[in-house]
């Protein structure tokens, strides 16, 4: 029968394996260490849309009642094999709330693909509404081995499902797990969008590896190559993990490439290039320039990181002319509140801003560009 006959990675889920915690391989070096603290989301709500979810989830569980008698209901449709319904699959994906309730939502997805393969899903896709499921639900082995079963492949054919399962695994630490899912997109043929280059940059760049920095920069070219917009957050880890692989160079062309640089990533980032570059007298200017920002009151003046001011005070003692200047500078910026406490992968990994968008365009219906929905493909994740 359907349900018994569940996949082997559900039934892995039900005796409680566990995911491999892969552990960062991190140079250590003056300002760039791995902490617990930066494991955070870097999707926005809007992306997530999770609280979307939980408001819908209550309006079906005050509409059907007893969720049990409901989810009861339907492990016997799948004894049955009966026809599963779109509305019913709906409504059962809203009233899950246990891991037991879960084995039965993936057997009913399962069926329901099985049922359904060979058409079209343009109304509704279940794949993002599973995966805000189990996000939810903080069964991340249970997201992973669904969308990776071969089994239902096309039942996620958006980017959203395979960006919040990312996301998923990037918020527990999994970062190893987190790139298999983006290689497997990439084999799907599921089209990269904004997000899924800045999980899939920040993915590299906690992994810090020299494979996952050829991965971070065929991706990035072969993106421009083909016109995508490479969002500036994505940019962002790109430069940091050229930074890590103390590739200099690397890091001044690519962040030559940002357009907005007055933020405070941005600044914190042109110092650290500048320190391991050893332009110990053009971080001089930088901060000075800072402290005497002409900027309103309610416009925030620039803030460097605590473990960057401390890499700049190692670095200027090998340069006895500066290091006085440089120590007077740094402590006026202490004493005006312009050093945080946050480190440089803390403030990377911050959840970046969701959309803004313009009054007037959203009075405007949306046009899709040209580009949009062309799928990202070539060898870079097939090593």
């Amino acid at each position: 029968m359907a349900f018994a006959s569940t996949s082997s990675c559900t039934r892995m889920f039900l005796h409680g394996a566990k995911l491999k915690v892969m552990i960062c391989n991190i140079k250590q070096s003056d300002c760039w260490r791995c902490r617990l603290g930066a494991k955070r989301s870097l999707l926005s709500e809007d992306v997530i849309k999770l609280q979307d979810f939980q408001k819908r989830k209550n309006e079906m569980t005050l509409k059907h009642g007893d969720k049990g008698e409901y989810i009861q209901m339907f492990q016997q449709k799948l004894q049955r094999n009966d026809l599963i319904l779109r509305d019913e699959l709906k409504v059962l994906l809203h009233l899950c709330q246990t891991p037991e309730d879960m084995i039965i939502a993936k057997a009913a997805i399962c069926r329901y693909h099985q049922d359904n393969r060979n058409a079209t899903y343009t109304e509704f896709k279940f794949g993002p509404l599973f995966m805000r499921l189990c996000y939810e639900l903080n069964m991340e082995e249970m997201a992973e081995c669904t969308i990776k079963d071969k089994s239902l492949k096309g039942f996620f054919p958006d980017s959203t499902s395979f960006n919040i399962m990312m996301d998923m695994l990037f918020m527990k630490g999994h970062y190893e797990s987190a790139l298999e899912v983006l290689a497997d997109m990439r084999n799907q043929g599921v089209p990269f969008n904004k997000d899924t280059f800045i999980l899939a940059f920040a993915i590299c760049y906690k992994l810090n590896t020299a494979k996952s920095y050829r991965i971070c920069i065929m991706m990035l070219e072969e993106a421009q190559m083909k016109g995508f917009l490479i969002p500036r957050h994505a940019y962002y880890f790109a430069v940091a993990l050229a930074l890590k692989q103390e590739d200099v160079e690397k890091a001044k062309s690519l962040f030559s490439q940002i357009m907005t640089t007055s933020n405070r990533i941005s600044q914190n980032l042109q110092v650290y290039i500048l320190a391991m570059d050893g332009a110990l007298k053009d971080i001089l200017s930088v901060l000075t320039s800072a402290l005497d920002c002409r900027s309103p009151t309610f416009v925030k003046k620039p803030e460097f990181s605590e473990e960057l001011v401390g890499m700049v005070q190692r670095r200027s003692k090998d340069s006895p002319a500066l290091q006085g200047h440089l120590e007077r500078v740094l402590a006026r910026l202490r004493e005006s509140g312009q050093v945080t406490a946050l480190s440089i992968d803390e403030l990377l990994c911050l959840t970046h801003g969701g959309k803004h968008r313009p009054f007037s365009e959203l009075l405007m219906p949306r046009k899709a560009g040209r580009r949009e929905g062309r799928p990202l493909r070539s060898a870079l994740l097939s090593e």
